[in-house]
C-alpha cells in the first residue's frame, strides 16, 4: 500500500508534469481504465463459474 507521503509525492509530481488543466482528464482517463479493467476481470470470474456449473 502506499502511504500519505508517496500519494502526496505523486500527485505533486503529477501536476508539476501535467499541470493543473491536465490532471481531470488524465483522472478520467485513468478512472475509466480502471473500470474496464474491473469489468473485464469479473467477466472473466462469471465465465469460470459458469464452465464448473
Amino acid at each position: 500500500m502506499l502511504g500519505t507521503g508517496s500519494i502526496v509525492l505523486i500527485g505533486t509530481a503529477a501536476l508539476i508534469l501535467f499541470g493543473p488543466k491536465k490532471l481531470p482528464e488524465l483522472g478520467r482517463s485513468i478512472g475509466s481504465t480502471l473500470r474496464e479493467f474491473r469489468q473485464s476481470a469479473k467477466e472473466l470470474v462469471d465465465d469460470e463459474e459458469n464452465e464448473k456449473k
